[in-house]
């Protein structure tokens, strides 16, 4: 059902900040204006602000938030006892942001995702949606490996099982319910992406041209995204072991032609030599069990880490509350 044209939500932008000291102030900048403008429209309720989560940064990150927050009322922010990831920290401050606000939207720091959406992210959301995803529309100003490996790995994800919504990062608004349903999934691997599209509700998506980063260097380089890619599938998807049974049984198959084939070549009486088909079967197969075993000991260190169910953040101080 679509509300009325002037809202008086609580709106809470949610942004976690590792390293971003070069950042901060020009995103404060932008970031007030855009409340500022929401506000004045009547969009969003006064009491809105931005929350820098800090996820244990080592240069002036904190301190930057800190003086943003005793000069700029719409500035609030929290920190972590230690750094914990961009999806902990994220999951921090959209855990602690909904004690306060009744839809949070979430954004990277360096503001590459269009600020400007948010206008028509709201309007969707109060056109009953309850979750809006910020999806970019082309990847024209990427690198061509950065956008072969990004499609890739949208497609890839599809592919093994996982729903993801394609493009989208984590720029997205949420409700306060879908939130709530947010802290009932108590996984230790965290894949925000794949999470919301399970926990369901109403959605729409904005598209939007991403915008080059102002400052700084990008949190997420090669090694990173690989690693991101593997939790997303390996959180979310069994097709990985299953595709380890279909080779072992491929593998099973062959050895009993060969076996078969050896002993016709036995009967038959020739004499064969067989040391590079022997020793490349070896090699093929246990490379093959390795692989194995290491997909396999990839899900089972899943296991361990979630059966420990250690906290998947510690906040050491959140300046709402001082």
């Amino acid at each position: 059902m679509k509300k009325n044209s002037k809202h008086n939500d609580v709106l809470y932008v949610v942004i976690p900040c590792y390293n971003e000291e070069e950042v901060l102030e020009e995103t404060t900048k932008q970031l007030k204006l855009k409340l500022e403008q929401l506000i004045k429209s009547g969009l969003i309720s006064s009491e809105s602000k931005v929350m820098y989560v800090n996820d244990g940064s080592k240069d002036k990150t904190w301190e930057i938030i800190e003086n943003i927050h005793v000069k700029e009322k719409l500035f609030t922010g929290l920190c972590l006892s230690r750094n914990r990831g961009h999806q902990n920290a994220l999951l921090a401050g959209l855990m602690t942001a909904k004690k306060y606000a009744d839809d949070d939207n979430s954004i990277d720091a360096d503001l590459q995702d269009d600020i400007n959406e948010m206008d028509e992210m709201l309007e969707k959301y109060f056109n009953g949606n309850d979750i809006v995803y910020g999806v970019r529309s082309s990847r024209k100003k990427d690198t061509w490996f950065k956008r072969v490996t990004a499609e890739g790995f949208y497609k890839f994800m599809s592919k093994m099982g996982v729903d993801v919504i394609y493009n989208h990062a984590d720029y997205r608004l949420t409700s306060k319910k879908v939130l709530n349903f947010l802290e009932e999934y108590k996984e230790v691997n965290l894949f925000l992406r794949g999470i919301f599209p399970l926990i369901g509700f109403s959605y729409d998506i904005v598209y939007y041209e991403r915008n080059e980063r102002f400052a700084g260097e990008s949190k997420y380089p090669l090694k990173k995204m690989l690693a991101f890619a593997w939790d997303g599938i390996t959180s979310f998807s069994v097709k990985p072991i299953k595709l380890v049974l279909n080779c072992g049984v491929f593998i099973f198959i062959i050895s009993i032609l060969v076996l078969i084939y050896s002993f016709i070549v036995k009967l038959m009486g020739y004499t064969v030599d067989g040391w590079t088909f022997i020793i490349c079967s070896i090699w093929i197969v246990a490379g093959l069990e390795m692989l194995s075993l290491g997909i396999i000991g990839e899900y089972i260190g899943k296991i361990y880490s979630e059966t420990k169910a250690r906290p998947r953040f510690i906040i050491s101080r959140n300046l709402n509350e001082e």
